[in-house]
């Protein structure tokens, strides 16, 4: 039996670490095959391997730090950090959780979660144009809204223009009753919800009246050009590439375009071309502008999500898309008789 043992810890952290109905102490003891019993500050480890009590001894260490920037300290940190100390990369972890990119509305900083999400915001911050692309709940949107508010408080722009593609995602919503402006709201909902959390219903409000803030279709976007902006095209697989030309050539001077789309969820017509898989070919490589590609790791949902991206990745690799073949065949002439 091997042990090791970690002292001068506060009782703050290690309720935050040990979590309700220690939760999250059994999550580490589980990944590490640990024993893990704390009493007066000190924490004690034991195990059968050396190895496994060295790793769980760092993930306790690297949690501390996590601790000092966070109010707490959620499954979704405790599965992380558990997954960088397997690989060897929690020297990574010092990049995270430090700096704040702005406060909500009720003064909750929000900051990146991954050491992905980090590079994603440095790539914003360097960068003319951003593609974040990676699977739902990586944080692709919120970050940069995030980086957006950031930006317009700091009055480095004097306006924030977000747009997405009408696009229907797998089922048809017939006519929409009211004006244009109640037609468009379900499809621009997340771009609402995420501004009002950061910004307050009100300053919303009273930014959208002045323009300070514009939350606009993709097809209203033609002929304009964007100058002293942060502009956000979410949902960018949705859109085609004649559409994503078009929103790439509305950036004007002191402009920045972040672009966030998931290409495994293309809502658009089968054999429809995504104009975010299209530009990802075209423009990879061209100076100015930056590609980064989460994974399931970034994931900062319900744990669960992580598990079913996984699952769905599989099942990709393992039986591939079997209908494809018969599908493009549908599509073919019939010879003249």
């Amino acid at each position: 039996m091997f042990e090791k043992t970690i002292q001068d810890l506060s009782i703050d952290f290690v309720l935050k670490l040990f979590g309700t109905l220690d939760g999250n102490i059994e999550n580490i003891e589980n990944a590490f095959s640990v024993s893990v019993v704390a009493r007066e500050g000190v924490i004690k480890i034991s195990g059968e391997s050396a190895s496994d009590v060295n790793l769980a001894a760092s993930c306790i260490e690297q949690l501390e730090r996590v601790s000092k920037n966070s109010e707490s300290i959620d499954e979704n940190t405790i599965n992380y950090v558990i997954t960088m100390v397997r690989e060897e990369k929690e020297n990574e972890l010092g990049a995270i959780y430090n700096d704040c990119i702005c406060l909500t509305n009720k003064g909750k900083p929000i900051k990146a979660k991954t050491v992905g999400q980090q590079k994603y915001v440095d790539a914003i911050n360097a960068n003319t144009v951003v593609f974040g692309v990676g699977p739902a709940g990586t944080g692709k949107t919120f970050l940069a809204v995030a980086m957006a508010v950031n930006a317009l408080k700091k009055k480095q722009v004097s306006k924030i223009v977000l747009t997405r593609p009408a696009v229907e995602a797998g089922e048809k919503l017939g006519f929409l009753p009211g004006d244009l402006q109640s037609k468009i709201d379900p499809y621009l909902r997340p771009l609402y919800d995420a501004l009002g959390e950061m910004l307050g219903n009100e300053s919303f409000r009273n930014c959208g009246e002045k323009g300070i803030i514009e939350i606009v279709p993709l097809a209203y976007m033609r002929g304009r050009t964007l100058d002293d902006a942060f502009i956000i095209l979410d949902e960018a697989q949705n859109t085609t590439p004649e559409q994503m030309k078009m929103f790439l050539t509305r950036l004007g001077n002191n402009s920045k375009a972040i672009i966030t789309g998931d290409i495994t969820q293309i809502d658009l017509p089968y054999l429809r071309k995504s104009g975010l898989v299209d530009a990802l070919e075209i423009l990879d490589g061209i100076k100015g502008i930056s590609i980064f590609k989460f994974t399931h790791k970034d994931v900062v949902r319900h744990p669960l999500v992580q598990k079913i991206i996984l699952a769905y990745e599989k099942r990709t690799r393992e039986q591939g898309d079997k209908s494809e073949p018969r599908r493009r065949e549908s599509f073919r002439r019939r010879p003249k008789e």
